[in-house]
């Protein structure tokens, strides 16, 4: 599930594999931008922001991203066999002389000018892993609402970016908080900002995604209901996260609810209404 890491780590590799070449080949499958060409164009850098992935071309153009629950882009060698995904899920065909980028699943994909990049990017907040990174910003961004939930508050990037689900979950297990408590509430709310930051810069750089240090069990709590707690042993739970207005939380049309999940013994704070009583079926 691509977070703050993984985009950052994505963006790392596209820019390593195509930044100072010339793009050969330029093919948007998306109707807005079906005709638009800029091979003969030097790409100049790929930056993440927060979750978004920003590619700059020279003549002032940025070719924007967004990975949302199912996007990724691919590199692949000259003759190398396309493997992620069916052609149809192709969604962008980037290509210079050594490598080609391709995005699948692209739920966000559109052309702008690099002057304009405030308009898809500029309500975010501190980015967790680039270089405007502002702990007290942060912090005074999630106290706006003191009354909203933490998990729901991380989540949104307009406080802080880079969060998703996985890392709300992990965040609220660490600070020994649920994921419905008002943020206000936190006992040292600083805390938050504090292992939000330290979570993600630990995977940074790493392959597979870990919170526990652990290299038998990854996470402590997101996935893993029914089983035991890793800390205390009670069964994990899950439930469906519901936004301030009371509806469930869902990504796209017809999508997957988003769960999350927590555990009733080490966790303290409120749940959500649509919570179990009893521990629900893996997941």
């Amino acid at each position: 599930m691509p977070e703050g890491d993984s985009v950052h780590q994505a963006a790392r590799r596209l820019h390593t594999a195509l930044a100072g070449h010339t793009l050969t080949r330029f093919d948007l499958r998306v109707p807005r931008f079906a005709t638009a060409d800029l091979t003969g164009r030097t790409v100049l850098d790929v930056t993440p922001r927060g979750k978004h992935l920003l590619m700059r071309t020279e003549g002032g153009l940025t070719l924007h991203s967004h990975l949302r629950m199912e996007g990724a882009w691919k590199l692949y060698a000259p003759g190398e066999r396309w493997r992620g995904g069916p052609s149809y899920e192709i969604r962008a065909v980037i290509g210079t002389a050594g490598h080609t980028a391709v995005g699948y699943r692209l739920p966000v994909l559109e052309l702008l000018r690099t002057a304009d990049e405030s308009t898809v990017v500029g309500h975010l907040g501190p980015d967790l892993l680039g270089p405007d990174w502002d702990p007290g910003k942060a912090l005074t961004n999630l106290l706006a609402e003191p009354g909203r939930p933490i998990a729901e508050a991380l989540l949104d990037q307009r406080n802080l970016a880079g969060i998703g689900n996985v890392f709300a979950a992990e965040i609220c297990f660490v600070l020994r908080a649920t994921p419905w408590l008002p943020v206000g509430e936190l006992p040292r709310p600083e805390r938050a900002v504090t292992v939000a930051k330290k979570l993600l810069e630990a995977n940074r750089d790493r392959p597979v995604r870990t919170t526990t240090g652990r290299p038998d069990q990854r996470l402590y709590v997101y996935g893993r209901a029914p089983r035991p707690c890793l800390r205390c042993g009670t069964q994990v739970r899950r439930a469906y996260r519901t936004d301030s207005s009371g509806k469930h939380t869902r990504t796209g049309t017809g999508a997957r609810e988003r769960p999350t999940y927590w555990c009733p013994t080490c966790q303290t704070g409120p749940t959500s209404p649509a919570s179990p009583t009893s521990p629900t079926t893996p997941t």
